[in-house]
C-alpha cells in the first residue's frame, strides 16, 4: 500500500501578476499562506490553472520555491512539472525535487502525444529522475490523449507513481481504474463537481479549481466525506455546483483569475493568449460570488 501525498482538499493554485505580466511573488506567497489558514490540505504549484504553459522555467523554479518556503511543511507542496517532452520533464521534476518539493504533477503528453506504451516510458522516466512521488494528470480534453485504466495499472506498479488526478469526467473509466489499481494508486478527482461521485469509488480528494476562490467549502466537503459523513458531503458538493459552473464559464484559469481579482487578490490578468471573459461572463461571476456572500 502507497500512502497518499496527501488527503482533502489541493488548490490548483492561481498564479498572480502584476500589471507589466510579471509574476507576483509576493501575492503568491500571501495567498498560500490564507489557503492554509482555510485548511487547503495540500498547494498544487505551476499547474494548469497556475498559467505553466506561459511561465518560464525560471519563473517556474521560482514559484516553486516560494511555494515550498511559503507551506514550510505544513502542507504538502505538489509542483507541476509535466511537459510533453520527457528530457524537459525529467529535468523541471528534478529542480523541483531539489527545491523542496513533496511531489510532482506530471500532465500527459500533449499535441505531440503518445501511445499507451509510450506513456508508460514517459511517465516511468520522469518520475525516476525526480526521485519524489508523482502524480499522473489525466486531462484528454487539454491534452488529446487519455490514460487508460490498464495503463493506470502498469503505471501504479512503480514505486514511485503514487496517485493520479483524474480529469476525464468519465466516471466509468475512474471506476476501471479503482478496480484495478486498489491502494497502489491515490484517485484525486481532477473536477469540483465530481469530488463526491469519484470518492464514494476510493479517491483520497480532490485537486481544486473552486479552492482558490472557497478553500474552506472544498476542504469541507472532502473532510465530511472521509469523516463518514456521507450526506454533509453530499450536501456540500450540490451547494458548490453553481461556483463550479462559473468558474469553468470559460476557459480555466481565466473565470478564477477574474474572480479574484473581484475578492481583493492582486491576480492581475491572465498571460495571452488568454484572455479577459467577456460582459455576459464577467456578470455571471459577479452574481455568483454575491450569491455565495463571497463580495
Amino acid at each position: 500500500m502507497k500512502q497518499p501525498v496527501f488527503t482533502g482538499a489541493g488548490v490548483a493554485i492561481i498564479t498572480p501578476m502584476y500589471e507589466d505580466g510579471t509574476v507576483n511573488f509576493d501575492e503568491l506567497a500571501r495567498l498560500i499562506d490564507d489557503q492554509i489558514a482555510h485548511e487547503t490540505d495540500a498547494i498544487v504549484i505551476c499547474g494548469t490553472t497556475g498559467e505553466c504553459a506561459t511561465l518560464t522555467d525560471e519563473e517556474h523554479l521560482a514559484c516553486i520555491e516560494v511555494a515550498v518556503k511559503t507551506a514550510a511543511g505544513r502542507v504538502p507542496v505538489i509542483a507541476g512539472t509535466g511537459s510533453n517532452d520527457t528530457d524537459h520533464a525529467c529535468a523541471m521534476t528534478a529542480k523541483a525535487a531539489e527545491i523542496g518539493a513533496d511531489a510532482a504533477l506530471l500532465v500527459t503528453p500533449y499535441y505531440n502525444k503518445t501511445s499507451q506504451a509510450g506513456l508508460v516510458a514517459h511517465f516511468t522516466t520522469v518520475a525516476e529522475a525526480g526521485g519524489i512521488p508523482a502524480i499522473l494528470y489525466n486531462v484528454p480534453s487539454r491534452t488529446g490523449v487519455n490514460i487508460t485504466p490498464e495503463t493506470a495499472k502498469k503505471l501504479s506498479e512503480h514505486p514511485l507513481i503514487c496517485g493520479i488526478k483524474e480529469a476525464s469526467g468519465n466516471i466509468a473509466q475512474v471506476a476501471r481504474i479503482a478496480a484495478l489499481c486498489g491502494d497502489a494508486l491515490t484517485l484525486y478527482s481532477g473536477n469540483d463537481d465530481q469530488i463526491v461521485p469519484l470518492m464514494a469509488l476510493g479517491g483520497k480528494g480532490v485537486i481544486s479549481v473552486v479552492s482558490n476562490v472557497a478553500p474552506q467549502l472544498v476542504h469541507n466537503c472532502c473532510a465530511a466525506w472521509l469523516d463518514g459523513k456521507i450526506d454533509l458531503a453530499r450536501k456540500l458538493q450540490l451547494e458548490m455546483l453553481p461556483l463550479c459552473e462559473a468558474m469553468f464559464c470559460d476557459v480555466n484559469p481565466i473565470p478564477v483569475k477574474y474572480a479574484m481579482n473581484k475578492l481583493g487578490w492582486m491576480a492581475g490578468e491572465c498571460r495571452l493568449p488568454l484572455v479577459a471573459p467577456d460582459e455576459a461572463k464577467q456578470a455571471h461571476i459577479d452574481e455568483t460570488l454575491q450569491a455565495y456572500s463571497l463580495v
